[in-house]
């Protein structure tokens, strides 16, 4: 059985909520979860203290079981202290400038 800790949806329509939870991999995103670590309000700005709320120790259990986390919950738990920050790029490769706007943005620039 493989553990995640994950995202799991409980707000309204137009109105995100979301759960974080400890769960079976093979589950629904919304379904059964083993247990509820924290919550995370996206409606919040950055800076508010209750945007995301982590129980630390129980974090820490569960991570020491093998649970992964997924990508979201990997940069909380690493902003947090918990878990080393994951390396992300901020640009995706696929919408990175082609060959030839390259060269031509290097041309421009030389000119």
């Amino acid at each position: 059985m493989g553990l995640k800790i994950r995202l799991a949806r409980a707000g309204a329509k137009k109105r995100p909520y979301y759960h974080i939870v400890v769960a079976d991999s093979r589950s629904p995103r919304d379904g059964r979860f083993i247990e509820k670590v924290g919550s995370y309000n996206p409606m919040l700005p950055a800076e508010h203290a209750d945007r995301v709320r982590l129980q630390d120790e129980r974090l820490t259990h569960w991570l020491s079981q093998g649970a992964v986390a997924t990508d979201r919950v990997a940069r909380f738990l690493g902003r947090a202290g918990l878990a080393p920050m994951p390396a992300f790029s901020e640009q995706p490769k696929q919408s990175a400038p082609k060959k030839k706007a390259q060269e031509r943005a290097r041309a421009a620039a030389g000119a």
